[in-house]
């Protein structure tokens, strides 16, 4: 993966460049881990030669793995980064198109790029953390916990 600061302003921009055989949410995750990210959100578009996306199982509060063993499109890709644990977590959802035209969506676990992903991503000036939410067993942004530093 290949990374340029592209505004170096009080919300930093970064252009980050996946290349195939990357794994996406690993690399996104050590990126965060390597530049000290703690609060950003991000968006990306692009293609997988595979991905696993999630379902979040109210009842069994653990996510249904959907594999995907076939080149996808990336229609979209959203989310953010805050803080879990004194370390970033990384939170994002993605819907992909298959070559028929149909789409299937959902959080994103893991995926392998094929050829490129492009992602930009916006670095808040002010922190954002997650705290364990003990009704749906996941670890949410709390905004009350959050901005303090």
């Amino acid at each position: 993966m290949r990374y340029k600061l592209i505004n170096d302003a009080a919300e930093r921009t970064y252009a980050l460049i996946m290349e195939t055989g990357d794994e996406a949410v690993s690399s996104l995750q050590g990126f965060c881990d390597q530049q000290g990210i703690s609060s950003a959100r991000f968006s990306a578009i692009g293609a997988f030669s595979s991905a696993v996306l999630g379902y979040f199982n109210w009842d069994s509060k653990d996510y249904e793995e959907i594999p995907l063993r076939e080149q996808v499109e990336v229609l979209t890709l959203v989310g953010d980064v805050a803080l879990h644990e004194s370390r970033p977590k990384i939170h994002a959802h993605v819907v992909v198109g298959k070559r028929d035209g149909s789409a299937h969506g959902g959080h994103l676990l893991k995926a392998c790029v094929r050829p490129t992903l492009e992602v930009m991503l916006i670095e808040s000036p002010r922190h954002l953390r997650r705290t364990m939410d003990a009704e749906s067993g996941l670890p949410l942004i709390d905004i009350d916990a959050s901005g303090a530093d």
